[in-house]
Formats: C-alpha cells, structure tokens, sequence
C-alpha cells in the first residue's frame, strides 16, 4: 500500500485523561439479543458479596466477532512473547446475577 492511500485509511482517535487511565475489572458478563451483544465489565472484591457493574460496552453483532478476532490475535502474540497464559483454577464466582434476559 503507498503512502496516500494509508494515509487515506487512518483515523484520529482521541482519549480524554479519565477513559485513559482505564478502569479495573475482573468479571465480564457477555449477553446478547438477536441485535446487540452486551459486555458488563465488573469488579469483584474478595468478602464483600455485592459487585458493581464499572463499564457496559453495547456492540453490534459484527463488531463483537471482530473484537472476538482481535482479542484472539492479541493473546497469540502475548503468548508468543511472554509465554502461554494460565487461565487459573475454578474458583469461578457464582453465575446468578439475576441479570434479565436480552431482548430487543
């Protein structure tokens, strides 16, 4: 590709100070309706039985498949710089959530 036409392709992407500093999260939630696929991301504390709910992304159906490729491309090139990465013992949290299901 030459120099114009990538220069054609890219796109001026801005952060404010507060999204860049990130927010942690330790538990996603993933549900969808036939429109939309919905991903709460949730930060679970060790003894405190309530967890709140810190960012909820809403995507379209192709934009969760192409997030879905590029997650799985990135962690093959983490994997393949740092290591295989071990995806930890079943101390999963419990899964009731008393979440609705997803309707359009």
């Amino acid at each position: 590709m030459d120099d114009n036409k990538k220069a054609q392709n890219q796109m001026n992407i801005e952060i404010t100070e507060e999204i860049a500093d990130g927010i942690y999260a330790n538990l996603a939630i993933i549900s969808h309706s036939n429109q939309e696929f919905v991903v709460d991301f949730v930060r679970m504390m060790p003894n405190i039985p309530k967890a709140k709910v810190k960012s909820r992304i809403i995507l379209s159906p192709q934009h969760a498949k192409r997030l879905l490729l590029a997650l799985e491309e990135n962690l093959k090139k983490y994997e393949a710089q740092h290591g295989n990465i071990n995806e930890g013992g079943t101390n999963m949290p419990p899964m009731n959530f008393n979440i609705p299901n997803a309707q359009a």
